[in-house]
Formats: C-alpha cells, structure tokens, sequence
C-alpha cells in the first residue's frame, strides 16, 4: 500500500477507527508548514466535523497563518463550527498576527447577531495584536463602532493605545470613556515606574534580593497589561529592575515577552538576569527559545536551568532533534539535570511508542486488507 499524501492524513482526523486519528494528528503535528496549509484548506472545502478537528489542531501547532482563515470560520453557517473557530482563536491570541486582528475587527463591525458579536468582542479582549486595528476603529463614522472599540481598549489596557485615545477625547461621544481608560493607564505606568524608581535607590546590596522580591509581589496583581510597560524595562540600567522585569514577565506568562526574554537571554550581561530569563521563558513554556536553551547547556552557571527550561517546552516534538543529547544527559553528575533529561527522554520515548503503535496498527490493517 503506497504511503498516503498529508491530504488524506488531514481527511483521517474524523477517521472512525483510532490509530488513523492517532496517525493523523501525529503527521498534522509534524508536519510544520505544509500541514497548516493543509489544514486551512480543510477550513474552506471540508465538511463541518472536520472544519471543527482542522481548527483544533490549528490552536495546536500555533502558526499565526492559521489566524485569519479561522476568523472566516466564525461566518460558517454551522454553530459547532463557529464555537469551534472561537475557541481555537482563544487560544490562538497570543502569537496572532496584525492581519488576523484586523479581520477579527472587520467580523465584528459586519456581524450583526448578538451572541457572535459577544464572543468577538472576547476574544479582541485577549488578543494583543488587536490594538492596531481597535484604535483605528476610534475614527469609524458609526458612532456605535466607536464605542465598542473604545470599551475593548478600557478592557486590553495596553499602553500603546494610549496616543490614539489622547486623540480620541476630542470626540464628544468618545470622551468620557477615553479619559477613563487614560487615568488607568496612567495609574499603572506611574505605579510600576514608582515601584522600579523605588528599587532602583536600593543601594545595599545584602537588601537588593528582599526588595526585588518586595517589587515583584507589589505588581504581579496587574498583569498583562503591565507586559508592554515590564518590556521596556528589560533595558534598564540597573540589573536588579531588569531581573525584577524579567521575573514579573515569567510569571505573568504572555507570549509578548518571549522574543524580548531571549534577547536578554542572548544579550545581558548579567548572569543573573539571564538566570531568571530562563526560568522566565521556562514557565512560558514555547518552543521558539529551544535552539537558544540547547546552546547555553554548556554554559555552567546556565545549563541546569537550561534543561530545566527545555523539560518545560509544551511542544515536546520540537526537542526530538536533540534526543540523543538528553539521553546523554541522564547520566550527567548534576541531579537536577539528570532528572530534567529524564523527564524529556520519557516524553520523547512516549511519542515514540504511540507512533510505533500507530504503525503497527497500519500494517495489521493492511494485512487484513
């Protein structure tokens, strides 16, 4: 039997028996590019459970190519298909490109049922890339598109909103919202420069550590929409602001501060901010620092928190390129990363066997036949 293409791997995610589904998702999650164009063509030409299992594996690999076509799913006529479109964009708003955000936008100012506007007004709400096209809203002649723009940037609170609500007060039906969103954001910048000016004028260093850690409990109630703010601040003069900033991204956990995390990873010059960098992007978890994390393992003052990172990825197939380093690993002198090699070696083992599983389940199949 000829080995089947990607198409027909795609087409067997909604395959009755279980290895073919198994199979399917295996090749969808190795798949990378091709198989996100093979997914989203199954948006536009399949049939609805396959359109709802498509848009499950797109929130899956993450690939921001996914976004648009899945807002369009938000037009389907099926309702399992648009819930499920919503639920994948959800978890799709952290790596959401512009594009995808603006057609977001567009869905929104077209759809005129109650309920969908209500979940798209959701996920804008959680969406940073959504910013751009919200406050180009602000300038919309519909006067009720306005306001709804104007409410989903009062919920984001992202300070780079702040320039186009400045001009937005000059609207009389803006105004109110947009000085309130404004005195938040001001609070929040003047509230997190006060608590980093603070540590700043730390000059002892036996208290430096107790009031980082005293600056870290004071903001990390504010969240993401500190992220914007905390980013900039990875480029402070002072390490200990930076390992402060580096700390509160980490536990916050938004996306945004991946690529900013691993330049302080790659740049600093203070092995303690680089420390905290990766335990930052550790619990994190994405996969796009692995390359980075694999490269520091020889580093001594970073390879035990190197692996630990690498032990924390989500997507685990991307650590398969280095499996016989982690096997190497397991027997290294330092328990803790011994233990963190362990951890990946079994999850690799694990999607070892359910694909030799799979396979198995394939040839008996085709001796049957």
């Amino acid at each position: 039997m000829p080995k089947e293409s990607l198409e027909t791997l795609i087409s067997e995610l909604v395959h009755e028996e279980d290895w073919r589904r198994m199979r399917a998702t295996a090749a969808c999650l190795a798949g990378g590019p091709k198989a996100v164009e093979g997914l989203i063509h199954v948006l536009e030409t399949g049939p609805s459970p396959l359109k709802i299992e498509a848009a499950g594996m797109l929130a899956r690999v993450k690939d921001p190519q996914g976004g648009t076509p899945l807002v369009r799913l938000l037009s389907d006529e099926d309702p399992a298909v648009r819930k499920a479109g919503a639920i994948a964009l959800e978890q799709l708003a952290g790596v959401m490109d512009t594009v995808a955000a603006t057609a977001l936008v567009q869905h929104l100012q077209e759809c005129r049922d109650e309920g969908q506007r209500n979940a798209i007004i959701h996920l804008l709400g959680v969406t940073p890339t959504a910013i751009q096209p919200l406050t180009a809203l602000l300038k919309h002649p519909d006067e009720a598109a306005r306001l709804t723009a104007a409410d989903i940037l009062d919920h984001l609170l992202d300070p780079r909103s702040a320039d186009a609500l400045v001009d937005a007060m000059t609207d009389p039906v803006l105004q109110t919202s947009a000085v309130r969103t404004l005195k938040k954001l001001s609070a929040i910048r003047e509230r997190i420069d006060q608590a980093f000016d603070a540590l700043r004028n730390v000059e002892e260093s036996s208290e430096r550590e107790d009031a980082r850690m005293s600056t870290i409990i004071d903001l990390l109630g504010i969240g993401r929409p500190s992220v914007e703010i905390l980013i900039e601040y990875l480029n402070d003069e002072d390490w200990v602001v930076r390992e402060a900033a580096v700390d509160l991204l980490g536990k916050i956990g938004d996306v945004r501060a991946v690529e900013p995390l691993m330049e302080r990873l790659r740049a600093d010059k203070d092995t303690g901010v680089k420390e905290l960098a990766l335990k930052a992007l550790g619990l994190i978890g994405d996969a796009r620092p692995v390359d980075l994390y694999v490269d520091l393992i020889p580093i001594r003052p970073l390879r035990v928190f190197a692996v630990e990172a690498l032990a924390k990825v989500k997507d685990a197939e991307c650590l398969r390129p280095y499996a016989d380093l982690f096997e190497r690993l397991q027997t290294d002198r330092d328990g803790l990363i011994s233990y963190n090699a362990g951890v990946i070696v079994n999850k690799l083992q694990a999607m070892a066997a359910q694909e030799e599983a799979v396979t198995q389940a394939a040839g008996h199949q085709d001796e049957d036949e």
